[in-house]
């Protein structure tokens, strides 16, 4: 489940709660190859950067900080304004 995204000029941050014996490979996979297909050649490098959530961790508080990205690198003043993005919770 897609909790909360921001599409990034050269990356993607991306919050997803895995199901029940789903590896994180799987969606990672799958989202390489539609977009693949979508755009006729590939666009994402081999390998991803992966951080696992304890459950301690604040889940909303994760999802603020990634959609804040584009504020952080100075692509635009508020969030709101930058195009690529969605959560759950805004």
């Amino acid at each position: 489940m897609s909790l909360a995204w921001v599409l990034m000029p050269d990356h993607l941050h991306w919050l997803i709660q895995l199901g029940q014996g789903v590896s994180l490979s799987m969606p990672i996979r799958t989202l390489k190859g539609r977009s693949a297909r979508a755009l006729g050649h590939p666009v994402w490098q081999r390998a991803f950067h992966d951080r696992a959530l304890r459950r301690e961790d604040d889940v909303v508080s994760v999802a603020r900080y990634i959609v804040a990205n584009p504020v952080r690198a100075g692509l635009v003043s508020r969030v709101g304004d930058f195009p690529h993005w969605d959560a759950v919770w805004l």
